[in-house]
């Protein structure tokens, strides 16, 4: 019989159980929820680290931060108020004129945000093509680029980067690589392990799969005075994620590995069934064998792809946006990652000015069951088309 006393639990275990969480006063296994504001100095009036004011944390945002921190293989992990909000303090913490490699097609609100510090003259920005390590190395300059931006699968095209090929050209020129992995969470893709220095995801997403919490994530292989500075950004602007949604995002995330793999399953379902469809034009799924990211995501994922897709439907822009009005069980809503599956069309969300082919709608593929799913965007389909 093997000998298993020295068995260290799994990643799904401790996850599951928020690192084994036992709250020592009372011995619950869910943690309370910390609301001070504010904390009181001891007798000598000396701060009880490590909190003094909201803005530095809490007992219940650092819990949640462990749990992130587990699943990405992290050094440390830092929440805040929302994903733009850890976005900007990226982009905030760079020195005036730093140079920024980003890719043309990426989420749009972060997009917005890169483009917004460039024409304010606050950084410089060189684009590359999504998931093109050619025109990545060529954006690149060497000794002065501060920072490589790498979104995989990109949104809403779902173009798969090689994170160790983006890594090894960012480091080769002098510069820090950060990954949005948002539609591979960490249970998928640990973009430390391929060798990213900051990993970013919307915790909005799947690592709280309710869509009850807005949140966003950043985790580092090592810290340093540029992590020195993010939280000081986060500090100052009081970003920080407040406790009520950092024990929400605990509880999400305690059923992580189930909800991923059910959206897996049912992503592949959809993603075959309308590929070569008569209505639909093409379907964007790194799951796919005939997608140009397939093997690229397979080692990224472990071959579990995301529930994030697009398809193109055939018809007009109209014809597009009437499959979203069709639906039934499908939310026309913004979002993905919940437990709930999601139509947009991303055109009429991201705006005239943001390269997204016009027929081209976003689902967010949920863990409901995938043939309702599947008859529901059939029936949209033929009534978008009759």
């Amino acid at each position: 019989m093997t000998d298993k006393s020295n068995r260290t639990p799994s990643l799904v275990t401790r996850v599951t159980q928020a690192l084994h969480f036992v709250e020592a006063e009372t011995g619950a296994v869910i943690p309370s929820i910390q609301p001070a504001a504010t904390y009181a100095r001891d007798e000598n009036y000396q701060v009880r680290k490590p909190y003094w004011y909201r803005r530095d944390g809490s007992q219940t945002t650092a819990q949640a931060e462990a749990v992130i921190a587990e699943l990405e293989g992290a050094k440390e992990s830092l929440l805040f108020a929302s994903g733009m909000s850890a976005c900007t303090a990226v982009i905030e913490h760079l020195p005036t004129g730093a140079h920024v490699v980003a890719p043309r097609v990426m989420y749009h609100g972060v997009l917005a945000q890169i483009q917004n510090y460039e024409a304010n003259g606050r950084i410089e920005v060189s684009y590359y093509t999504a998931g093109n390590l050619d025109e990545l190395a060529a954006a690149v300059r060497p000794g002065k680029t501060n920072l490589v931006w790498v979104e995989t699968p990109n949104n809403p095209d779902w173009e798969v980067t090689d994170i160790a090929g983006a890594a090894e050209i960012a480091h080769g020129a002098g510069a820090k690589l950060l990954t949005d992995c948002t539609g591979t969470p960490p249970n998928l893709t640990r973009a430390l392990d391929f060798g990213a220095d900051i990993s970013f995801h919307s915790a909005t997403k799947y690592l709280n799969g309710h869509s009850d919490v807005t949140a966003g994530v950043l985790s580092v292989r090592e810290t340093g005075q540029f992590w020195d500075e993010i939280c000081m950004v986060r500090k100052l602007q009081g970003t920080v994620l407040h406790s009520f949604d950092a024990w929400l995002l605990i509880r999400g995330m305690r059923t992580l590995f189930l909800r991923v793999e059910r959206s897996c399953q049912n992503a592949i379902a959809v993603a075959k069934h309308f590929d070569g469809h008569p209505h639909v034009e093409k379907v964007l799924y790194p799951g796919l064998p005939s997608d140009p990211g397939h093997e690229v995501a397979k080692k990224q994922t472990g071959g579990q792809f995301g529930g994030m897709m697009s398809i193109i439907v055939k018809g007009s822009e109209t014809t597009a946006i009437d499959v979203t009005r069709f639906c039934e069980v499908f939310y026309p809503a913004t979002s993905l990652g919940g437990v709930e599956s999601l139509i947009e069309h991303r055109k009429t969300v991201s705006g005239e000015g943001f390269p997204v082919h016009p027929r081209l709608l976003r689902l967010s593929i949920g863990i409901e069951d995938a043939d309702d799913l599947i008859y529901d965007l059939e029936q949209a389909l033929t009534r978008a088309n009759s």
